[in-house]
């Protein structure tokens, strides 16, 4: 008998139990996992809250790193012992061992240890993907980036600032600030900051900037807007303070002939050859230095209502981990 986290309902924290699980065997094309290393993300907090509904009970966690302790019958790819790690469906990564299906594993390379992927998989294939598909960053440009001390934030902030983008980031205090700096940012505004647009345009020499990576959600989706310059790309890719509110597409207009996109991770990395592409470059920019990963906090996975809490209240910076 295993231990997992599920839900029967949706709500606030409270609703994550700690159970006893029996995994099954794995099918023809699925192998069974142990799991080392788990990472908590906001979606997990959307999962939760019903905001993004699951068919309940349901497990939770897109995210997870660990060993193969059996493999289908099918799978040629995987053997017992390897160190893999994966993102995305069927969702419930919170659990010391699950079945998954072996297309969406990758193999981690030696370098590469079960926490550092763990805590790299969705935050850093979003960072890739926001970087090199939804708007192609590119030396010179200039790329506003909330949540700057946040998980994706400081990986997106390394990986534009070695391209050569200049990086103005986003944070809620000093402490976060000096993390952003000493990961790419070359500029700081804080989030409760009086005339935001203005202060950005003050940073860029009076200009507006190539792209806003944003986020917030709700609160901020009008401010972002403004600050981009005429053309400028508006990717809005979270909803922390809520779902942005529909709108027309004539303030895309008003302000400039703007671009807009809604991405989400698992439409870049469907195929599993996509997949494949995209942990390679992550790896590489991990390998190389490029980018370091920000362990922020590691709980046993039983106190997962914890790290819930920790997220949802913005007290976390980098990544968090849950530990079997």
């Amino acid at each position: 008998m295993a231990k997992a986290i599920q839900i029967e309902e949706f709500g606030g924290p409270d609703v994550l139990n700690w159970c006893d699980v029996k995994p099954s065997s794995p099918k023809a094309d699925e192998v069974l996992l142990e799991h080392t290393a788990i990472g908590v993300n906001f979606i997990d907090t959307y999962h939760r809250s019903g905001l993004y509904p699951l068919n309940l009970p349901s497990g939770l966690g897109t995210e997870a790193a660990g060993k193969v302790l059996m493999v289908g019958n099918n799978v040629k790819n995987f053997k017992c012992g390897d160190d893999v790690a994966y993102v995305g469906m069927p969702i419930g990564s919170y659990a010391e061992q699950r079945v998954f299906p072996a297309d969406r594993l990758v193999k981690l390379p030696k370098e590469i240890s079960a926490k550092i992927a763990a805590a790299s998989m969705l935050k850093g294939l979003t960072a890739w993907y926001l970087i090199k598909r939804s708007y192609c960053v590119k030396p010179k440009d200039t790329v506003l980036l909330y949540a700057a001390a946040g998980g994706v934030g400081l990986l997106l902030g390394q990986w534009a600032a070695s391209i050569g983008a200049k990086v103005i980031g986003v944070v809620s205090s000093e402490e976060k600030a000096d993390l952003a700096r000493r990961n790419g940012c070359n500029e700081i505004l804080m989030s409760n900051q009086k005339n935001f647009a203005k202060n950005i345009r003050d940073l860029n020499h009076g200009r507006g900037v190539d792209v806003v990576y944003d986020s917030v959600g709700k609160e901020t989706f009008f401010q972002s807007l403004d600050c981009l310059k005429p053309h400028g790309s508006m990717v809005s890719y979270g909803n922390a303070s809520g779902a942005v509110e529909p709108i027309a597409p004539l303030e895309l207009t008003k302000r400039g002939s703007l671009h807009l996109t809604r991405p989400v991770l698992f439409d870049f990395i469907q195929e599993r050859e996509e997949l494949l592409i995209a942990s390679k470059e992550l790896f590489a920019m991990i390998r190389s230095g490029a980018i370091k990963i920000t362990i922020g906090k590691s709980l046993e996975l039983k106190y997962a209502a914890e790290a819930h809490r920790a997220i949802e209240s913005r007290q976390t910076v980098g990544s968090t981990l849950l530990l079997p």
